[in-house]
């Protein structure tokens, strides 16, 4: 599918808009699940660990699925994907409401509604980046502003529905709220050529129109015999019996040979109908080939390969505080007192400036959108180093403002990877990234969980965590800096529209 240029305004803004809320009614729920975390472990008395893989499904399980979640946008496009996940968000929701233990919530929220945000997110960068060039930056940080405002707003909201309905009826208005996707995903509209030739039928669209062509000329003969049965039978057989007689013999010898070109016609139906099954199945298998090949291109691409490392050692150890900060302060014997605005809604609102400052400084031309990223990603692993020394709910407070800040990095992920492998490529490449990325949140919280129910406290655990993301920022530091220009020698053997980063000397 060719696409027109990027209009950068016009309708792309409703495209932000219905992005923004989309992302917002989504993901509000999983990212401010350290509230409902609480709740089950109280519920089902389980141990952190095998509690915590609610939550980090939620969040890891439409990453994960993100190759497919690609998939399924290039195929149907944003808008029938939009819709459709917006039943699956709100489905899940509502059936987590009468879950009667901990594994009833792997599937229905952790799958369910991890799947349909998966699906969400997909495509509401793909058709952003369709509407946007120029301003690419901002249009992605402004509906990745969407999440965080979520995580803000629904970790106050679902407090309140818990204190007044319950549990089970902070799921279900909470899934009734989610339904409003439905509205959103209506407005994406597909930006595609208008003045590009429509495409040639393909030997699927073909083969119906063959058979409607032999159905017709079936339908033909039928009513030609039909002609003869009545004219003969009508207007002869009354004036002489002889001749009624000949015209049977007539019309038996008709017959006979009509049914020899029907033998004939269904013949040539299923030989052409064999050619097509063993066409289809021959474009199918190149499709399949294909694929792999411009995976295994992509990781030719030495930053593209250290992409793929940083962003799932930053999920492992930069995802469980938005979880599990509320746990590290009631651990911590914080007193509910002292409780200003709860952590993670400082964490969500936070994550919003991040996302906005960080997605403007992506489109000015002096920025090296890559090192700005590796920067937050230094700067993560410093802050998550100390979170043991953290023992009071003000100190708590910075250090989640601080995280919340730097994970709005999130907005320029999607910036480095299209200038990194270029538009054309967006969706393939951004799928695979994506999967990393849902393997280190689905593993992160679970791991911190695991290493405070064998030691009783998370120091150790955010020591892991902050020499994960540290590692992952200095891999891909590596692969920016004396590696580089040997890296951008070998540009001209990298796939067409790859886009190469030139380390400039004040960068």
């Amino acid at each position: 599918m060719t696409f027109r240029k990027p209009p950068d305004g016009g309708w792309g803004w409703v495209i932000v808009v219905v992005s923004f809320f989309t992302q917002f009614l989504c993901y509000g729920s999983p990212l401010a699940v350290g509230v409902l975390y609480l709740e089950w472990l109280d519920a089902f008395g389980e141990g952190k660990g095998k509690t915590a893989w609610v939550g980090s499904l939620a969040n890891g399980i439409g990453l994960l699925a993100s190759p497919v979640c690609s998939i399924c946008v290039s195929s149907f496009g944003a808008r029938p994907v939009a819709i459709f996940s917006g039943f699956m968000v709100a489905g899940g929701l509502m059936m987590s409401s009468f879950a009667p233990n901990i594994y009833f919530l792997y599937v229905s929220y952790g799958i369910v509604v991890g799947l349909g945000c998966g699906l969400l997110y997909t495509a509401t960068v793909t058709i952003t980046c369709q509407y946007f060039d120029k301003r690419r930056g901002l249009a992605l940080g402004l509906i990745s502003t969407g999440s965080s405002v979520g995580l803000f707003i629904y970790a106050a909201l679902q407090r309140e529905l818990i204190e007044l309905y319950g549990l089970d009826g902070c799921l279900l208005i909470v899934g009734a709220l989610s339904l409003n996707i439905l509205a959103c995903g209506s407005l994406m509209r597909p930006l595609e050529s208008s003045s590009s030739p429509p495409p040639e039928k393909t030997c699927v669209d073909k083969v119906p129109d063959q058979y409607f062509v032999y159905h017709e000329k079936e339908k033909t003969v039928e009513e030609n015999i039909s002609i003869l049965e009545k004219g003969y039978t009508d207007e002869k057989c009354v004036n002489s019996v002889p001749d009624c007689k000949q015209e049977s013999i007539l019309n038996k010898n008709v017959l006979s040979s009509i049914n020899i070109n029907e033998k004939d016609t269904y013949k040539k139906k299923v030989v052409e109908q064999t050619n097509f099954c063993k066409q289809l199945a021959k474009r199918k298998w190149q499709l399949y080939l294909t694929y792999w090949k411009e995976t295994m291109v992509l990781f030719k691409n030495k930053v593209f390969s250290a992409l793929f490392v940083a962003i799932l050692l930053f999920d492992i150890g930069g995802f469980p505080p938005s979880l599990l900060m509320e746990d590290v302060a009631r651990s911590a014997n914080i007193s509910e007192d002292d409780y200003y605005m709860p952590l993670i809604s400082i964490i969500g609102i936070m994550t919003t400036v991040g996302k906005l400052i960080l997605g403007i400084l992506a489109d000015f031309k002096w920025v090296n959108t890559l090192y700005l990223y590796v920067t937050t990603l230094l700067m993560t692993g410093v802050a998550l180093f100390a979170i043991p020394f953290a023992k009071s709910y003000l100190t708590l407070a910075m250090l989640s403002g601080i995280l919340g800040f730097l994970t709005g990095n999130w907005s320029i992920f999607p910036y480095v990877t299209t200038k990194t492998v270029g538009i054309e490529k967006l969706t393939h490449a951004y799928g695979i990234l994506m999967f990393f990325a849902g393997l280190g949140n689905s593993l992160g919280p679970p791991i911190v969980g695991w290493f405070y129910d064998w030691t009783q406290e998370y120091d150790t655990a955010f020591y892991f965590s902050g020499f994960c993301v540290l590692l992952g920022g200095f891999l891909l530091l590596l692969a920016a800096l004396p590696c580089w220009n040997a890296c951008t020698n070998q540009s001209s053997k990298l796939p067409p529209n790859t886009y190469s980063y030139k380390v400039a000397s004040n960068a």
